[in-house]
């Protein structure tokens, strides 16, 4: 068996930066040419290795074995900067217990009547588009996912401005957690102007929620639960374990974990559908017929995501040419094998699911947009052996169902009134932070009831 000096290292690596240059450059190119050098390839930024899944078998072999490959490497030790020790973040001895007392909360049965809220806010954000209006997608999008994300937790709303700064601060912290991957510690210190606006938007992101939390305990004290999701983790008891619940701190971080990955992943994912719709003219009619078909001209339910296939097909084949998080680490936590190499404890592992979504053996044409692949007569889909927009294993995202019923709803419903066309001059290509999300797009909105035809 080789060991991990064998691996073979990718090309293009500089003194002192390694492949630092190429990974912000042109990170999704420099990531989809790895499987051309091997099923594991080592990069380096400055003076930290990594070694890259390339298959989808050892991307699942990794996500399952999250005992011996647990949440580290540079993604988390970044990003528990902003969510601490939630459950997205924190390390397997605390996670099978923070599952259990968070699982609860992403229920299926409260779906339904989580749809009537993200509805809602569909129709109250769109509400305010005009025909011929030129509007900026992913903020738009960012406006609905946050007040959904403020209705389902906290039972609550904030005011326009402080929505604004948290639209503005989320930006700022996926890009800091990005820039910072690739930077030693000892350069956070620095007064640079981009560690002042991380740690200023950091900080104003974590007390806005806090604000959040702290409002809705005292409501709770007050007037006893409801069914938002902050008082099922306020109730929530471990069955398994000899604690009350979670502690403060605990859910503190939850609460910034769900803000931030509700809010993020899923505008990003409903941006990026709008977008390829707009170019994809023939997937875009089938999508107005069946909407047409299925609603008519009422707003879309919960009830009615079974009778809506390509809107679904859509989303997820949104989620597999633009996975919301592209690059993600783990860390080795004792010797083991991986690929037919010797793997040392503390190694870095990083895998990426727009990788593995684009590899032409795992799904064919893989950079054309083709939502017939989800469709159930088109027989085995990606989902059944290469598909990691949500992860995998026990920490497979928690709330996956809850992301998929909030873009098809949002999707349907928009679609059923507004045509959507890009901007003169928009600029779409990826802009790769912590997310993988539209650099700017802006797009022309079209009443289908009277637009002026495009």
């Amino acid at each position: 068996m080789t060991t991990t000096a064998a691996v073979p290292e990718a090309p293009g690596a500089l003194p002192l930066v390694g492949h630092a240059l190429p990974l912000f450059r042109n990170p999704l190119g420099f990531l989809r040419s790895l499987p051309a050098y091997g099923d594991l390839v080592q990069i380096r930024i400055g003076p930290q290795r990594a070694i890259v899944l390339c298959t989808p078998e050892l991307t699942r072999q990794v996500l399952v074995n999250d005992r011996v490959f647990d949440k580290g490497g540079a993604f988390f030790d970044r990003a528990r900067e902003v969510l601490g020790n939630g459950v997205l973040t924190c390390p397997h001895a605390q996670h099978r217990r923070q599952r259990r007392l968070t699982q609860p909360a992403f229920h299926h049965v409260r779906l339904a009547d989580q749809a009537e809220v993200m509805l809602e806010h569909v129709n109250a954000v769109t509400a305010c588009w005009n025909d011929g209006q030129v509007i900026d997608v992913p903020a738009d999008m960012e406006k609905i996912t946050s007040r959904v994300l403020l209705a389902t937790m906290f039972s609550t709303t904030l005011r326009p401005e402080t929505m604004a700064h948290i639209s503005d601060d989320l930006t700022v912290v996926l890009a800091g957690i990005y820039r910072r991957m690739f930077l030693p510690a000892v350069l956070d210190r620095l007064p640079t102007t981009a560690n002042r606006r991380y740690h200023r938007a950091n900080s104003r992101l974590r007390h806005t929620v806090a604000s959040a939390v702290s409002g809705r305990l005292g409501a709770v004290a007050q007037d006893g639960g409801g069914d938002d999701l902050l008082s099922i983790l306020l109730s929530a008891r471990d069955p398994e374990g000899d604690g009350p619940g979670l502690s403060d701190i605990e859910l503190a971080d939850q609460a910034v974990t769900f803000f931030m990955a509700g809010v993020e992943t899923a505008a990003t994912t409903l941006a990026w559908s709008l977008y390829l719709l707009s170019r994809n003219r023939g997937v875009e009619e089938r999508l107005h017929a069946e909407v047409d078909a299925v609603v008519g001209g009422r707003p879309a339910t919960y009830q009615d995501i079974p009778k809506l296939p390509l809107a679904g097909g859509i989303v997820r084949e949104t989620l597999r040419l633009y996975p919301p998080v592209p690059l993600m680490t783990r860390t080795a936590t004792r010797d083991t094998r991986l690929g037919g190499c010797c793997v040392p404890i503390g190694t870095t592992i990083a895998y990426s699911p727009y990788l593995i979504h684009h590899r032409p053996d795992t799904c064919s044409d893989p950079g054309r947009f083709d939502p017939g692949r989800w469709a159930a007569t088109a027989g085995r889909s990606p989902e059944r052996d290469s598909f990691f927009a949500f992860g995998g294993g026990a920490r497979k995202c928690m709330g996956d169902q809850f992301g998929l019923t909030q873009v098809v709803l949002a999707l349907a419903t928009i679609a059923a009134r507004w045509k959507l066309r890009p901007a003169a001059g928009t600029d779409s290509r990826p802009q790769l932070s912590s997310t993988l999300r539209p650099k700017h797009l802006r797009m022309h909105t079209i009443d289908r009831a009277g637009g002026a035809p495009h």
